[in-house]
């Protein structure tokens, strides 16, 4: 059983980060009602398996999650963490997104409301959630450059791009990852987005892995979320949409019972064996399933059962787009 999660380079320009990074979105309520001791438990239990990338972002529970992650690593030592953060994604006071800010001057701010929540000196990868349309992306990577000169932050990352945007950024500044969402059920990067970053350099940290809790136990034929869970807006988790994608992860469970372990862990070890250069970021919320992630890491595919994994899951049999209409409309990647 692995002992320490082993490290990769992310990027052929970023730090050493574990093969698994957590990702603490749901920490703050993006799937119901959370646990902030439990949370903090969690994180602490990344850090000690050799997870050291955390990633966050600051319109995650409007600031809560920045401040829970600056608790859970104010017990640890800096260097001990690789913090991935998001920024631009503006909220309203009822939580509604109403919009992106990628302007050099809110670039500033935002990192300044960042570094203060967090409680550090410093943001090892930056990057915007999503591409705002009204500003170029090379204004936006400039802004972070400068940034990275002033030693506020380490390293420039990307989130839900194009490959021409990335193109665009790269050529601005050394780009270290693109944050995306790549699972069983989303391999839409795999035509043209993962070739240029291959490319180019530049890694890819895979969020959505277990699409939000479909490549689980979690989700069962009927299943109702809160008002509050994404997932009781996402078209993936809605009626006759579900019931088509759970018979996909039946079919997926089969092989998962046949090498006794569960569908999570056969989903993140798929994704496992796409490439080092993509990092799992996992969604953890409890320490019990983070070491159900940590155990993937032990899973091993041979080419017969990486096809029949592929063969239970057809890309294009996945019913429904991976956010509301709405959101999609936000997405760069989707152009």
């Amino acid at each position: 059983m692995t002992s320490k999660i082993p490290t990769v380079q992310l990027g052929s320009t970023g730090p050493r980060v574990g093969r698994i990074g957590l990702g603490a979105m749901g920490m703050s309520g993006m799937y119901g009602a959370t646990d902030d001791a439990e949370s903090i438990a969690t994180v602490h239990a990344a850090i000690d398996s050799g997870a050291n990338l955390i990633d966050t972002g600051d319109f995650y529970g409007m600031g809560h999650n920045e401040m829970l992650i600056g608790r859970a690593i104010a017990e640890r030592p800096r260097e001990d963490v690789v913090l991935s953060v998001k920024f631009g994604a503006m909220r309203g006071p009822d939580t509604a997104f109403v919009g992106v800010d990628g302007r050099p001057a809110a670039v500033r701010n935002f990192l300044a409301y960042s570094l203060q929540r967090l409680g550090v000196d410093h943001i090892d990868v930056y990057r915007l959630a999503r591409l705002d349309p009204a500003v170029p992306i090379e204004d936006t990577v400039g802004a972070i450059a400068e940034l990275i000169e002033q030693g506020y932050v380490r390293h420039i990352g990307l989130s839900e791009v194009s490959a021409e945007t990335v193109r665009r950024a790269a050529a601005v500044h050394p780009i270290v990852d693109l944050q995306i969402e790549y699972s069983l059920i989303s391999r839409g990067i795999e035509a043209e987005i993962l070739p240029v970053c291959r490319e180019l350099g530049i890694g890819i940290t895979a969020y959505g892995v277990l699409s939000r809790g479909l490549l689980s136990d979690s989700v069962r034929p009927g299943t109702t979320f809160a008002p509050n869970d994404f997932r009781a807006h996402s078209p993936r988790f809605q009626g006759e949409n579900l019931n088509q994608n759970l018979k996909l992860v039946e079919a997926l469970a089969e092989i998962a019972r046949a090498k006794d372990v569960s569908v999570a862990q056969l989903a993140i070890a798929w994704v496992l064996t796409r490439g080092a250069d993509i990092v799992p970021v996992i969604g953890a919320r409890r320490r019990d399933r983070w070491a159900e992630t940590v155990a993937a890491l032990d899973v091993q595919l041979s080419a017969d059962e990486l096809a029949a994994i592929e063969a239970a899951i057809p890309a294009d049999q996945v019913a429904g787009e991976r956010y509301a209409t709405a959101q999609m409309a936000m997405l760069d990647s989707e152009r």
